[in-house]
């Protein structure tokens, strides 16, 4: 996998003003990223393209612990798209397990049977037809081609969005969405090389994720801490919209895993009594199943029955 020699569509070179303001952020981050990132399997050459893919789709909004395990068991069954792409749906829902936010599983069939299909059962580079794939959306496409093809893009999850907003626009988080603003610093911050723009993506990530993180930083152990505009200003209070909480019991997205470890559980078609045994307010129950029904994770049979997407 060869690096771009010019920056791909939309990440063109910065002017040099702009480009001054990340050149004293890239090596502390990139150096403390070679000596503390984690070992983890899509970091590893032999993951590829499509192990990145996984890895992207299923860490959104999922911790990497609860992510290793059903990573490396989908990795062993489906290691080309084309091998996931010749089961049904349903099977990518059954193999998900507890991860959460089911139609991610989906979401990663669909961009398997479009790689397979489109692209020769190979991933592709450009960053404009990993866009066009089903299920890829603006982060995940400059996440594998930063991460898988070494290209550069400005790659924002919110890690790195926390970590941009302490240490250059001195706030403690970021917005609630992703804003134009964020974008612009984003592209202002990239290396010019894009080999160094990769390895900046994925270093201001894991700097996020291991340091700079929602709640109690460690700025001891941060290698830009000196030079953190929120750490220089006193590190003051977020005053902005209140940050959006995450709630699961007694919500519909608990419903809906109950229902779906039933059908994910069995061999064949499940009864609707089955699926009413596992929550206790039959509106709240039938709102979540038609919902699942919907979003096409349970797919309705003839006589009461239910079954994980065969189509």
């Amino acid at each position: 996998m060869t690096a771009p020699t010019k920056p791909p569509h939309g990440t063109a070179a910065d002017s040099p003003s702009e480009r001054a303001l990340g050149e004293p952020l890239h090596s502390p981050v990139i150096d403390w990223f070679d000596e503390h990132a984690r070992d983890l399997p899509w970091r590893r050459p032999e993951a590829g393209a499509w192990g990145v893919m996984v890895s992207e789709f299923m860490l959104q909004q999922t911790p990497v612990n609860r992510v290793l395990p059903v990573y490396e068991q989908w990795m062993a069954r489906w290691p080309r798209p084309a091998d996931l792409a010749a089961e049904a749906p349903g099977e990518a829902v059954r193999a998900w397990g507890r991860l959460g936010y089911p139609r991610r599983a989906l979401r990663l069939h669909g961009a398997a049977v479009a790689i397979t299909e489109r692209h020769g059962g190979d991933v592709p580079s450009d960053h404009a037809q990993l866009l066009a794939l089903p299920g890829i959306g603006e982060y995940t496409a400059a996440a594998v081609a930063s991460f898988a093809y070494g290209q550069r893009h400005a790659v924002l999850d919110t890690n790195v969005r926390r970590v941009f907003a302490r240490a250059v626009a001195g706030t403690q988080y970021p917005p609630n969405a992703t804003t134009a603003a964020e974008r612009r610093l984003a592209r202002a911050l990239l290396p010019e090389d894009a080999a160094t723009a990769a390895r900046w993506a994925a270093a201001s990530m894991e700097l996020g994720a291991l340091v700079c993180t929602a709640k109690n930083e460690a700025c001891h152990r941060c290698p830009i801490a000196a030079q953190c505009a929120w750490r220089l200003a006193g590190k003051p209070a977020h005053d902005g919209p209140p940050r959006r909480g995450q709630t699961y019991a007694g919500t519909d997205r608990q419903v809906r895993g109950r229902l779906l470890a039933v059908l994910r559980e069995a061999h064949g078609p499940v009864p609707q009594a089955a699926l009413d045994r596992v929550w206790h307010e039959p509106v709240q129950r039938a709102r979540a199943l038609d919902g699942l029904v919907s979003d096409g994770l349970v797919e309705p049979m003839p006589g009461g029955l239910y079954r994980l997407p065969l189509t």
